[in-house]
């Protein structure tokens, strides 16, 4: 399951009814895919469909959409918002990373 901070829901909302997607009946799709430089890096993005292997998860109001094979490495992830002086973005605090890069894009287990 994954898990979605207030801040970050309040940013998800406000981007997807910016780039014309509903809150309510779309989602956002997190993902892992190879690269970066820790090895693996992840993607968010919205989406209007869900795919067969999809799995679906609702938390805080907000319907989260995850691959199979992604899904491995995202167990118990927190998506979070940051607005600091490091940088602007989401920020995925997953428990599964044994070592993540300096920007904090990618990840290794």
């Amino acid at each position: 399951m994954i898990k979605v901070s207030d801040i970050a829901k309040k940013k998800v909302v406000e981007l997807m009814t910016d780039e014309g997607y509903n809150s309510t009946t779309d989602f956002v799709r997190v993902g892992v895919k190879s690269g970066g430089c820790s090895g693996l890096s992840y993607e968010l993005k919205f989406d209007k469909e869900k795919a067969e292997n999809d799995k679906v998860f609702v938390d805080n109001d907000v319907k989260i959409i995850i691959d199979k094979k992604s899904f491995l490495y995202l167990v118990g992830t927190t998506l979070e918002y940051s607005g600091g002086l490091n940088g602007t973005g989401f920020v995925f605090n997953n428990p599964n990373a044994n070592r993540t890069c300096g920007c904090g894009e990618s990840f290794s287990l």
